[in-house]
């Protein structure tokens, strides 16, 4: 049979396939989900169970002149399929292939960019108001997961909406899970309606009764008040209307039929801003998804080694649970990331003090610093990138009054194939120039648990960063250490150069080091630790003997580590110290493997010696071109 995925290279040549035909496109879609997204890496539960709604919504818009926007957009893989992207799909998430979220430079079917969930609806409002402003006609949809609807800014924008009546078109896509599965009261009113199917039921046995009256037909169809109240009466869809929203539902999502129907509508027939609430199985369509979304939600390539040693989510979690087993103070908030950041085992065994609050990072800090003024130490597990969501509520909720809210900031620096909207390039930077807070970050897995440590017994705010994946393979002690604040580690002593490296950065310095050394170049590494408060003393007394310096960090440049060694060197008045600083580049990162980019970046350890030769031309011209020789050979 021939495939007809093959012969979609614009959405508007779904217009003319019988439903039979679709079924088949539907199933072409699913195999070809689960053949790639493995060997890529990616979002496959989501994907799978979006294919029906993806066909019906381009069947029913007519994009690129009407805007689909995707929530978070990590479910756009079919939509890059029928936009004209199927020749490039095998290069998804691969350096210098597809993005694995939407992207308007990608395609101009890509209506908004997206990497972070909650902000379909606010952008798809004001795509609608500047197609009022300008006296446009075309339909702008949102697609939501349940998930964001947790989330506070998906509910500002739809009270926003609701007020100003702007003709919109909100997909509720329902399936019970964010990553994990959906948490919180909305969730469970959600849960109530996907599982209540009396409206259905009754409404088709009022509308016999009713049609078989007098005038039946006429009668229903203009019973519009008693059809909602029949609904209010029934299922608790009164929220959406109380908003403003017309609420259509719930549709089966995995019927192109009454998909199409209900998006027809909406688009047609009903004025100002519309809800569908669409119920779909994540995984749809392949049985091991299904089974288990969570695990199915994001996947690593398949190429990835699994090995022995653990990630740095891993001992994060490991050493949370030895803490609040020794310390019924600690609790640990995470949003919507239980499994991500390593929480999974304190989580099973101390159920009421950890606590999932979904997809709101800045509820989670807030919930902390009022959880540390009465006496508890929260330990708050956000990735970086999400983090940068929180900045108002740590500086004033948490900083201003001191609290101890320990920051565990996962998957700091590249992340790799997620890209430009995941990468934590900013933690250190936004985080450094508050008052009060302590920032950190380990070299090893060993020095994550005695970092932790720390922070849990640092009477102040502290944030701990670390990298996406595992570390160097040190050794995990069991006697735990306090470090003390602000206070550094000589790892190796030299005369030429002294390399001050923060977090990720130690282990590819040192090997730097050893790189130069072979070409008589000798350099003292540091690792730093902090990068708020610095070590001075130890910083100070390296310019003072070592003429080059060279800071290096995972992060970018401004305001990050090597400003503040900057700072500190001006404020003692050592001008002539020559000074390097070595970081992420001030431009956004684009997705590939996270190793293939710190070597792009410089950031490895044969980068890192080519630009220490680069910064100081001054040293004997005969041991630079011998060494540049060593180390591009």
């Amino acid at each position: 049979m021939p495939s007809i995925l093959d012969s979609i290279d614009d959405p508007a040549r779904l217009q003319g396939l019988t439903y039979r035909q679709l079924e088949q496109l539907a199933a072409e879609i699913r195999t070809e989900l689960v053949d790639r997204v493995p060997q890529n890496g990616g979002h496959l539960a989501s994907n799978l169970g979006v294919v029906e709604l993806t066909l019906a919504l381009h069947r029913v818009c007519r994009s690129p002149r009407d805007k689909i926007v995707w929530d978070v957009s990590h479910q756009s893989y079919v939509h890059k399929l029928l936009t004209g992207r199927r020749a490039r799909f095998a290069t998804i998430r691969q350096y210098g292939g597809l993005s694995g979220f939407t992207d308007p430079a990608e395609s101009p079917h890509d209506a908004f960019g997206a990497g972070h969930a909650c902000t379909a609806l606010s952008a798809a409002l004001g795509i609608a108001v500047a197609r009022d402003l300008a006296g446009e006609n075309f339909n702008v949809v949102a697609v939501v997961g349940d998930g964001s609807f947790g989330g506070g800014m998906t509910f500002e924008a739809l009270n926003h909406a609701g007020h100003m009546g702007t003709r919109l078109i909100v997909v509720l896509n329902d399936n019970g899970m964010s990553i994990s599965p959906s948490v919180g009261a909305l969730s469970r009113f959600l849960n109530a309606i996907r599982l209540d199917s009396r409206y259905e039921l009754a409404k088709d046995e009022t509308k016999k009764a009713v049609t078989h009256l007098p005038m039946g037909d006429l009668a229903w169809a203009v019973s519009k008040g008693l059809k909602g109240r029949l609904k209010r009466a029934l299922i608790p869809s009164s929220l959406w209307e109380e908003l403003g929203f017309t609420y259509l539902g719930p549709v089966d999502g995995h019927n192109i039929r009454e998909l199409e129907a209900a998006l027809l509508r909406a688009r047609d027939h009903e004025p100002g801003p519309t809800l569908i609430h669409v119920l779909t199985k994540k995984g749809k369509g392949y049985a091991p998804a299904e089974a288990d979304a969570t695990r199915f939600h994001g996947l690593s390539p398949t190429a990835s080694k699994a090995g022995s040693t653990p990630t740095y989510s891993e001992v994060f979690g490991r050493t949370v649970y030895r803490l609040m087993r020794e310390d019924n103070r600690i609790v640990a908030i995470t949003a919507a990331m239980i499994d991500g950041t390593g929480l999974t085992l304190p989580a099973a065994k101390f159920p009421h003090r950890v606590f999932d609050v979904g997809i709101c990072e800045e509820h989670a800090v807030t919930m902390a610093a009022g959880l540390a003024s009465q006496g508890m130490v929260p330990v708050v597990a956000i990735y970086s990138t999400f983090m940068q969501r929180a900045y108002d509520q740590v500086i004033h909720d948490v900083c201003i009054r001191g609290y101890p809210v320990v920051f565990a900031l996962d998957r700091a620096g590249i992340v790799g194939d997620d890209g430009k909207t995941h990468n934590g390039a900013f933690d250190v930077a936004f985080l450094s120039g508050i008052p009060n807070m302590v920032v950190a970050a380990p070299r090893d897995e060993n020095q994550l648990q005695n970092l932790l440590f720390t922070a849990v017994h640092a009477g102040r705010p502290m944030a701990i960063r670390y990298p996406r994946g595992r570390g160097p393979g040190a050794p995990l002690r069991h006697d735990l250490q306090r470090i003390p604040l602000g206070k550094g580690e000589m790892l190796r002593d030299g005369a030429d150069v002294a390399l001050l490296a923060y977090g990720s950065m130690v282990t590819p310095a040192l090997a730097a080091a050893e790189l130069l050394a072979r070409q008589g170049i000798e350099c003292a590494v540091v690792d730093a630790r902090f990068a708020k408060p610095l070590d001075e003393a130890l910083i100070l007394d390296l310019a003072s003997r070592i003429p080059r310096l060279v800071t290096l960090e995972e992060g970018v440049l401004a305001g990050g580590f090597g400003s503040s060694v900057l700072r500190l060197l001006e404020r003692a008045g050592l001008w002539g110290v020559a000074v390097s600083c070595i970081g992420l580049p001030d431009q956004f990162i684009e997705h590939g493997p996270r190793d293939l980019l710190l070597g792009l970046l410089g950031l490895d350890a044969e980068g890192i010696a080519r630009q220490v030769m680069a910064a100081f031309p001054g040293l004997p011209p005969e041991r630079s071109s011998k060494m540049l020789e060593g180390v591009v050979g």
